[in-house]
């Protein structure tokens, strides 16, 4: 393996830089099919269970309410005992407790079991994107985050596709089953290729270095803005996602869970868009690139309100890759500017993925009694809202001063 200075962080085209963006690539994968493997089961939960479509969507929101309270508690953690470690744990009890809820008799045992388990998966976001700012050279940053939250993509579409395969053979337990054991695999393959960390300092102990730490994640105008930000974007994506399959189910299309998961694929276009988003980031700016991934975001979504179902597919489509340039870009961004101005990096990244999971939980639960209230029209304004509030939380976002100087290359923009 290509050693670079510790000091450097890891260059383009370096073994390490390899290793690390592939272990954290797979590492999403891991979390984000674990997370949202319910989401296309919704519909036969709620018949298997005979709860509500409102209630049934707990399965995904009991777990990333629990997963946003996690964050509160993985970021500060990992600025004291380290990143790796709680990246290994994290994905081993996930993907353990996803086994176990298999063997769940009740409704309430099992959102009990997917909160508990949203808990365990908090360690890898938390994380993550402050692994790669402190081990990743900043030229190779960009990238290196796009890929991994490329791999939040690739793992929630084949989580979802996974579980609604598996849920024509065998139901909703071998669909859960299946996606815990995919899990177990990332786990394995991310302990053997991810380096340790090297650059990684220990925050100072105490509760009033916790205070000093979290009073400064929370003060800067620009890292507030983009909380909300994570906040609308996630809950227009969620409700969306949510909704979809009780549409594509139901009259006129009456899909089957198999043929209704197949929408799923259009996640592999966020992974695409979410490196790219990164690159352009990169060259044009973060505060370019985020606004123009919200609109595209907006006018996918407008295109699902036609009743073709080929056009409910190709709006699916553009919706998912605009929300992943946004949010690949913006948890750099979260990342960059944290660093530049001295504030704790991974109490930032989880502070920021609170609101994206508490975003989560209320858009998820709000698409469901949306559909039930007024079908796929009210789910449409309802996210539709919160991507209008990104819009002009993005706005609001490009009126801070940036923190970084220009990089090397002549022109560049401020990237924070």
């Amino acid at each position: 393996m290509t050693s670079e200075p510790a000091t450097e962080g890891y260059l383009p085209g370096s073994a390490g830089l390899r290793r690390a963006s592939w272990a954290l690539f797979l590492a999403g994968v891991a979390v984000f099919a674990l997370l949202y493997a319910p989401q296309p089961l919704l519909p036969l939960l709620s018949s298997d269970f005979s709860v509500t479509p409102a209630a049934a969507t707990l399965a995904v929101s009991a777990t990333t309410a629990a997963l946003a309270v996690g964050l509160l508690v993985a970021g500060p953690v990992s600025e004291r005992f380290g990143r790796t470690r709680l990246v290994h744990a994290s994905l081993a009890t996930s993907s353990a407790l996803g086994l176990l809820a298999v063997l769940a008799p009740t409704w309430d045992w099992l959102v009990v079991l997917r909160a508990v388990q949203g808990l365990a998966l908090a360690g890898l976001p938390a994380v993550a994107v402050a692994y790669l700012r402190e081990e990743v050279h900043p030229l190779a940053a960009g990238r290196a985050t796009g890929l991994y939250v490329g791999g939040n993509a690739i793992g929630g579409m084949l989580g979802r596709l996974v579980s609604s395969g598996l849920a024509e053979l065998g139901g909703w337990k071998a669909a859960q089953g299946g996606v815990a054991v995919l899990g177990l695999v990332c786990a394995v393959l991310v302990w053997w290729l991810l380096p340790r960390s090297r650059r990684f300092t220990p925050a100072p102990a105490g509760l009033r270095a916790l205070a000093r730490r979290t009073r400064g994640v929370v003060t800067d105008p620009a890292l507030l803005g983009l909380y909300g930000l994570s906040l609308a974007l996630m809950g227009s994506f969620v409700a969306v996602w949510n909704a979809i399959g009780f549409r594509l189910e139901a009259p006129p299309y009456s899909l089957g869970p198999a043929v209704a998961g197949l929408v799923f694929t259009v996640y592999a276009l966020g992974s695409v868009t979410s490196a790219q988003g990164g690159r352009l980031a990169d060259s044009l700016g973060r505060r370019v690139v985020v606004p123009v991934a919200v609109v595209v975001m907006g006018a996918g979504l407008a295109v699902t309100a036609a009743p073709a179902l080929w056009a409910v597919v190709v709006g699916m489509a553009v919706f998912t890759a605009g929300f992943f340039a946004a949010h690949g870009v913006a948890s750099g961004w979260v990342a960059a500017r944290a660093g530049a101005g001295g504030r704790a990096t991974a109490q930032a990244a989880s502070t920021y993925l609170f609101a994206y999971y508490v975003g989560s939980s209320l858009g998820g639960t709000a698409g469901g009694a949306a559909w039930s209230a007024g079908g796929w029209g009210s789910v449409v304004l309802l996210a539709g809202a919160a991507a209008l509030l990104a819009l002009v939380l993005t706005g609001l976002l490009a009126r801070t001063r940036s923190l970084l100087p220009p990089p090397p290359s002549a022109g560049a923009p401020h990237p924070g």
